[in-house]
């Protein structure tokens, strides 16, 4: 579909998001480190605890602002789970172009995986091909996963890729055994089914709206087990609902094949996955990266098709 060419302001309104977490930086227990180059970098939970607050803003500053963050509790019957749900108005923009974690980080000696509106303005991935999306911005917001915090050097690289002096480049870091990390994976649940969608050859611009509920995993011992508990979350637990504009045809195409459970690796633990592929991600099913289950409402016919199911099973054994 042709898309009309704008500037949605995402790395300014992510800014604004982290501007407002300084304020408040000891009520969220987060730190602030201000590099050598003037570049800004919040801790989120490598060397202080985080919050739930904090990690609702460090979500929603990957969204570019595109999107919103409630908590709620989950009720499982016998068991309950906290869990969140996220509100997504501009799902390619806001999903593909800011939250997907698709810049590999990797140089002396850091790696990190970096998502958020930076990504539009460095637009080294393929993806950018197929969303068509970029931005000019005078700062660049880029948050990481990773348990290492960056120095100046690393920061003046990110600024050249994303065409900005270090001192508008702001940074945002949280391991994934942590709070905030817990908070932020679970948080991509719209994502992770959008991006399914792409892998499936269905058009993401006819995605007019997203919304998505998953648990939030309890923190894990070490980011190993807590890469397995978080994305648990989302194969067994996360649910989202898309509002679309397309033909019936094209989803009944796809509906079947969107739920995790359309892999041959669905109902195993995701860390027992990882271990079983040597850890790496992209050997790993394509098909079983996606939400529990899946609810598409066509405006075009008014219909509504649902695919999968929330596994409570898995989730009691993942959190065990």
């Amino acid at each position: 579909m042709l898309q009309e060419q704008l500037n949605l302001n995402l790395n300014g309104k992510a800014a604004e998001i982290l501007n407002k977490m300084l304020g408040q930086k000891e009520l969220l227990s987060i730190n602030l480190h201000t590099l050598e180059n003037g570049c800004r970098l919040i801790d989120a939970g490598i060397n202080c605890g985080g919050s739930w607050e904090a990690g609702k803003c460090f979500a929603e500053a990957t969204l570019g602002g595109t999107g919103s963050i409630y908590f709620q509790m989950i009720d499982y019957g016998d068991f309950n789970l906290p869990g969140l749900t996220v509100t997504v108005n501009r799902p390619v923009e806001g999903c593909l172009a800011a939250q997907y974690a698709g810049w590999s980080i990797q140089r002396d000696g850091f790696f990190a995986m970096g998502s958020g509106p930076a990504r539009c303005l460095s637009s080294r991935e393929e993806l950018f091909k197929v969303i068509n999306y970029q931005e000019k911005s005078s700062c660049a917001v880029l948050a990481l996963e990773g348990r290492q915090l960056p120095q100046a050097a690393l920061a003046a690289h990110l600024a050249e890729k994303c065409k900005i002096d270090p001192q508008n480049l702001w940074l945002i870091i949280a391991p994934t055994a942590s709070l905030v990390g817990s908070i932020q994976v679970s948080a991509r649940v719209v994502e992770t089914g959008l991006h399914k969608m792409k892998e499936l050859g269905f058009d993401v611009y006819n995605v007019l709206s997203g919304m998505g509920c998953c648990p939030v995993a309890p923190v894990a011992e070490d980011d190993g087990k807590a890469i397995g508990r978080t994305n648990d979350c989302v194969l067994y637990g996360g649910d989202v609902y898309y509002t679309v504009n397309a033909k019936d045809s094209e989803i009944e195409e796809l509906i079947e094949r969107m739920p995790s459970s359309a892999s041959g690796e669905y109902r195993q633990p995701f860390y027992r996955i990882l271990k079983k592929f040597n850890w790496d991600f992209y050997a790993i099913d394509p098909l079983l990266f996606s939400p529990a289950r899946v609810v598409i409402n066509n405006l075009q016919s008014g219909r509504i098709f649902r695919a999968g199911s929330v596994d409570r099973e898995m989730l009691r054994r993942s959190m065990a």
